[in-house]
């Protein structure tokens, strides 16, 4: 990330460690790991919400195309409105046992 190499990390040890001195260098050390800590929390968090709004985006985008296909699907396959009645279709040869007959009885009776 920050491309720094060994040589240059060793350098910075060592000129930590004589400016802050070896007593007070594990406490320098912990307040840093902190600060980085909180950080990469504060990037984390960012990221996330950037990932949320990018995801609400492509939802938005496919319920647009969904409502367009849809509308295009209905104006090419209009309903029939006399299909949602039933026992209104002439098409099916359907056989119709009396109404005061039980299904029981009918059924014995063929």
């Amino acid at each position: 990330m920050f491309d720094i190499a060994s040589s240059e990390l060793l350098l910075v040890v060592l000129v930590a460690l004589l400016v802050i001195g070896p007593k007070d260098l594990p406490k320098a050390l912990r307040v840093v790991g902190k600060w980085v800590g909180k950080a990469r929390g504060v990037a984390a968090h960012f990221r996330s919400g950037f990932d949320e709004m990018v995801r609400q985006s492509e939802l938005d985008e496919l319920e647009k195309k969904w409502k367009a296909e849809n509308e295009r699907i209905m104006a090419a396959h209009p309903a029939d409105p006399r299909a949602d009645v039933v026992g209104d279709d002439p098409t099916t040869d359907s056989v119709e046992t009396p109404v005061d007959t039980p299904p029981s009885e009918a059924a014995a009776k063929t």
